[in-house]
């Protein structure tokens, strides 16, 4: 049982694959990338210096060109992405019930929040915006 250049090219590539889904380190989908144009090749009849050649050069073009891109666009997000709560802080929000230092309602995001004031001493009517400081547990915390 012989087995075909290009059928050990889609092995190297799935082999490659796995550590991409099981850390998330998109190198190893560009090398698989690499590993599957080398299996095209080899089909197509090409010869072993070919493939190599085709898998490297498909690598590291894949590496020199799209990681740039995808480091540029990491950091022009900040390198963070918000979710849950942690998107709710720094939105704006309308009263819709008095907010003082012991509680009221305001809308965020679409929803109804219960709400306290920031500082103690102030007090904010319905109608009026504030923006979101903090959530601390279901409550948010406004100024």
């Amino acid at each position: 049982m012989d087995i075909d250049a290009w059928v050990w090219w889609l092995i190297g590539a799935v082999g490659l694959g796995i550590p991409l889904v099981l850390t998330a380190m998109p190198e190893f989908g560009m090398l698989s990338a690499g590993a599957v144009a080398a299996a095209v090749t080899a089909a197509l009849g090409g010869g072993t210096v070919l493939q190599v050649l085709v898998f490297a050069a498909v690598s590291v073009a894949l590496i020199a060109v799209v990681r740039p891109i995808a480091s540029r666009h990491r950091n022009q997000r900040g390198g963070q992405f918000a979710s849950g709560v942690d998107a709710l802080r720094g939105r704006q929000a309308v009263v819709l019930e008095r907010v003082d230092a012991g509680g009221g309602r305001i809308k965020l995001a679409g929803e109804i929040w219960s709400a306290r004031a920031l500082d103690a001493d102030m007090t904010y009517e319905a109608g009026q915006q504030v923006d979101v400081v903090e959530i601390d547990g279901a409550t948010a915390v406004v100024m």
